[in-house]
């Protein structure tokens, strides 16, 4: 397991939703909650005689109550106790609620779960917002329904094979890895901070279409190289060297409309990398040209494979009608992952018309594929990835049991490093956080060291959150969820607690 270290926000007065309250009235200064939260939420520095304000930003609420530090309850005079932040409305939508940005946020900072329905699910109403757990009333208790799990959390196996068929058996010890961000799109330091944690927990990252960086070759073991139909940046010798090379044909957030970077975001580093001209707007066309029947794909995958033989192919596609048999053609032509994209992800650079209005959602998608590899006999060597909106651990857990392997994460990441999703992603000053950026300035903002740590903390929360969920179905490994719908229950009236 990495070590888990606390990585506050980088601004000293983050967005919170909680509001530390100290009656001064009660409060005799004597520094027990200083004592006692590990946090930083409280502090009486040397010389002082007084507990300064709370720095309410660094609090993680109420799900600490359980816990032998949580303040309020250990405070002598019972001066303390928690309201809503002001600026806690600020932020957020249907899908993004402000419950999910910060709580994404705090499991960042410190690496523990969040307790609460509001940090599990959206609000949006559909998707995996409407869909909960079906833990009956099994909590806690073994496969036969009464006996308690004897197994512990270091004995639930979240590990899952990336490659079932001949070949190099690749695996990743958590059911899921970092999506494609390309250098463009996203700023060098926080691709470096997603390679850096993929292999602290020995997973992957995706380059994205934007080429391959020389700084990453360090993480070559942990790194996904991506071709996608523009062909930026695609070289032989990063194929050569990394384990999968992912195909992208299409992509949830816009499907039919391939990918693109305004000419904002073009720099001189950029542009050389993608082999470009600075400040020309760059379009990925849809789809291959050199790609229009099941002979043509197994064409593409073969190429790989004579330039790289150990190397495992991923094949990312949208979701079309007809995605159940885009993924049987991706199996007879070689490929070892088929990667179903949906449209609840992409960044605030996606069209809200293609992500809105083409192709199937997500939730729907992942079954159809599932059961038709299961006719076909091709299941258990074939291996389903699904991204697209996938925002917490619990999206994750329902993904997989609708019937994939795993899932890849993009925006989940970014909010872990202090996206507010502003939705301005596309332009090259318009993130003001540095993340989405490829200024020069702004992207000074996002430390390697940093980043990196609240990934690992992230993933780390995230685990203990696929554990307890396996527990508490009595399952010990994430294998077992796979396809189990039963373990799952539709519900449109989920309330926020």
């Amino acid at each position: 397991m990495p070590t888990i270290k606390k990585v506050p926000s980088r601004f000293p007065n983050e967005i919170c939703e909680i509001e530390v309250q100290r009656d001064i009235s009660k409060c005799i200064n004597c520094g027990t909650c200083a004592k006692l939260c590990p946090f930083g939420v409280h502090e009486r520095k040397t010389g002082y005689n007084r507990v300064s304000k709370p720095l309410s930003y660094l609090c993680i609420g109420t799900s600490c109550e359980d816990k032998s530090f949580y303040c309020v309850n250990h405070c002598p005079r019972g001066a303390l106790s928690l309201g809503v932040s002001s600026e806690y409305r600020t932020i957020g939508d249907y899908r993004w609620t402000r419950d999910l940005i910060i709580g994404t946020w705090k499991q960042a900072e410190t690496g523990i779960p969040l307790k609460g329905q509001r940090y599990e699910i959206g609000d949006s109403g559909g998707g995996f917002d409407s869909i909960s757990f079906n833990f009956q009333d099994n909590e806690g208790r073994g496969e036969n329904g009464n006996e308690d799990l004897a197994h512990t959390s270091g004995a639930i196996s979240t590990e899952i094979d990336l490659n079932k068929r001949e070949g190099k058996k690749i695996s990743i010890k958590v059911p899921f890895y970092g999506g494609g961000m390309s250098f463009g799109s996203i700023s060098l330091s926080v691709m470096l901070a997603k390679a850096k944690a993929a292999r602290a927990w020995g997973t992957f990252t995706c380059t994205g279409e934007g080429g391959y960086p020389e700084a990453l070759k360090e993480y070559d073991d942990n790194v996904i190289t991506q071709v996608a139909t523009g062909l930026f940046g695609v070289m032989e010798d990063t194929i050569q060297r990394v384990k999968i090379v992912e195909f992208k044909y299409a992509q949830g957030a816009k499907p039919g409309l391939g990918g693109h970077l305004l000419g904002d975001k073009v720099t001189v580093e950029v542009a050389r990398m993608r082999e470009a001209i600075e400040g020309s707007s760059l379009f990925s066309p849809f789809p291959f040209h050199s790609v229009y029947s099941v002979e043509d794909h197994k064409k593409h995958l073969d190429w790989i494979k004579e330039l790289n033989p150990d190397a495992i192919v991923s094949v990312k596609v949208s979701t079309p009608t007809d995605v159940d048999m885009v993924a049987v053609g991706s199996y007879y032509a070689g490929a070892n992952i088929i990667h179903l994209d949906g449209s609840y992800g992409g960044t605030g650079a996606a069209p809200d018309i293609a992500k809105k209005n083409i192709a199937m959602p997500i939730e729907y998608a992942i079954p159809k594929v599932h059961e038709f590899l299961k006719q076909e006999g091709i299941r258990d060597t074939m291996t389903i990835i699904a991204s697209g909106g996938i925002r917490t651990a619990h999206d994750a857990l329902k993904a997989i049991a609708l019937g994939a392997d795993g899932v890849v994460i993009g925006t989940v990441e970014l909010v872990a490093l202090g996206c507010v999703r502003c939705g301005n992603c596309e332009s090259g000053r318009g993130c003001p956080r540095g993340i989405a950026s490829t200024d020069p300035e702004l992207s000074k903002a996002i430390d390697l060291e940093w980043g990196a740590q609240r990934l690992i903390n992230l993933y780390a929360a995230w685990r203990s959150e696929i554990v307890e969920v396996l527990k508490r179905f009595g399952m010990k490994s994430i294998k077992e969820l796979v396809g189990r719908y039963d373990c799952l229950i539709e519900n449109h009236e989920i309330t926020q607690d």
